[in-house]
């Protein structure tokens, strides 16, 4: 099973390359906003709540629907602490990560 989970953007990490970080119970991480994008008022911007799905903010949404949706997810209890510690170890094995350059040269 699959689980999207709201996160908080706290900062736009890399306006050109559409990247943020996002903080979901605690844990922050950088992901992907090119899904929403930047611009206008439908971009994504800090403070917003972004639901987030292998490194990608898929969708905007309020903070009524972030709450709700963590607070069932935390009433999922087993599976929702092994999706958080799948997500605290991503994060952990993407620290020092460089990303892949193009043609396979780094």
């Amino acid at each position: 099973m699959c689980l999207g989970i709201p996160g908080q953007i706290v900062e736009i990490s890399d306006p050109a390359q559409l990247r943020a970080k996002v903080e979901v119970e605690g844990v922050r991480r950088e992901v992907s906003v090119a899904l929403i994008g930047l611009d206008g008022p439908e971009g994504a911007q800090v403070g917003d709540w972004v639901l987030v799905h292998v490194g990608f903010a898929m969708a905007k949404i309020d903070a009524a629907e972030a709450k709700e949706t963590l607070d069932q997810l935390k009433a999922l209890g087993e599976m929702y602490e092994q999706e958080l510690s799948d997500y605290s170890a991503e994060v952990e094995g993407l620290q020092g990560e460089r990303p892949a350059v193009a043609g396979g040269q780094s």
